[in-house]
């Protein structure tokens, strides 16, 4: 059984600096990619950052340049470092993952339909 656990979400003023990370126990695959995406209430889910089996990451346009997305194999992490924060960026952040995926799929224009996916942490700036 896959779970998916995040930790770091909390409240700072616009261009702090919050880090999240995404600890997963049970995950296999060897094709895979790792996600953080986000959601702001009746709203739908947008891609972060995503890295895959190949390496590649892939950032949203609006977090490039403020948003690092990293992960440690060894300890089953992953994490989302987010600088220079926006009142914008204020959403429910997910870990996900997907068995077969690449990095692309933060900026598909599809609906995110992870395999798994954490039960999220709350981030919020204020202006």
């Amino acid at each position: 059984q896959v779970e998916l656990v995040e930790s770091g979400g909390g409240s700072v003023q616009s261009g702090g600096s919050l880090r999240l990370s995404c600890v997963d126990s049970g995950f296999t695959s060897t094709s895979y990619c790792l996600m953080w995406f986000r959601q702001r209430p009746r709203q739908g889910r947008e891609g972060v950052a995503g890295i895959d089996s190949d390496h590649i990451v892939t950032y949203r346009d609006s977090v490039k340049g403020r948003f690092t997305i990293s992960q440690d194999k060894d300890i089953n992490m992953l994490y989302l470092q987010m600088n220079d924060l926006k009142p914008e960026d204020t959403a429910m952040y997910y870990c996900a993952a997907y068995d077969h995926g690449w990095a692309w799929l933060v900026t598909s224009p599809a609906p995110l339909t992870p395999d798994y996916m954490g039960q999220g942490t709350q981030v919020t700036v204020s202006s």
